[in-house]
């Protein structure tokens, strides 16, 4: 059986449902020290000039070791509405935005107390509107060692690394973005590029 290890993501990017679509089981990692700059707290998108990254403000814990589960979102610069509009403008006039935005910004609108709790429901939202059924659960402690079937993507899926060196089976296969013609083909942005680009057809490219 296939085991991948991630860490909790906010609209991770592609290389991450891909590990969601084909591995036979999924373990989120609550027990890591969270770090700032991860994709646990960001996602990158496409817009009209290029690659944008959205970034959720946490509360600073009170100790410099905190695990992931214990990071409470702030409310910090009106980030809700700030995203929901870079989203928003970055997607209207993709094919299925309008078909999809109604499940979406529910997410924009509420207020969430824990990172991982908004990351995980947003997560299993995109799972069911692309059509993946992943054997998802929480770790119950931090591991350090692993079995041949099992990978660790923890910290190899990361917005400061190149997915080319660090995850060769991870190859990005292209897809129809709106804004191609002025900025080629963008990979790895986060699923809801893929989402509201190809709609239901994205899961062939998970696969």
């Amino acid at each position: 059986m296939k085991t991948a290890y991630l860490s909790s993501a906010y609209l991770a990017p592609v290389e991450y449902y891909t590990k969601l679509a084909t591995y036979d089981k999924i373990y989120i990692e609550q027990y890591d020290h969270y770090m700032k700059q991860t994709y646990r707290n960001r996602c990158t998108i496409s817009g009209p000039d290029g690659e944008l990254a959205l970034s959720i403000p946490t509360v600073k814990p009170d100790t410099l070791k905190c695990p992931m589960k214990d990071i409470r979102i702030s409310d910090h610069g009106n980030w809700r509405h700030l995203h929901w509009n870079a989203i928003e403008s970055a997607y209207n006039n993709t094919p299925f935005f309008e078909y999809y935005k109604d499940d979406f910004r529910p997410f924009y609108e509420r207020k969430y107390e824990y990172l991982i709790d908004f990351n995980e429901e947003l997560c299993n939202l995109i799972c069911n509107l692309i059509d993946i059924h992943p054997n998802i659960e929480r770790t119950l402690e931090y591991k350090m060692d692993f079995c041949p079937e099992e990978t660790d993507f923890r910290e190899l899926i990361h917005p400061k690394k190149d997915f080319r060196t660090v995850d060769p089976e991870f190859i990005p296969h292209p897809y129809y973005q709106v804004f191609e013609t002025k900025l080629g083909f963008l990979p790895n942005l986060s699923v809801i590029d893929l989402l509201f680009n190809m709609g239901p057809e994205g899961l062939l490219i998970l696969q």
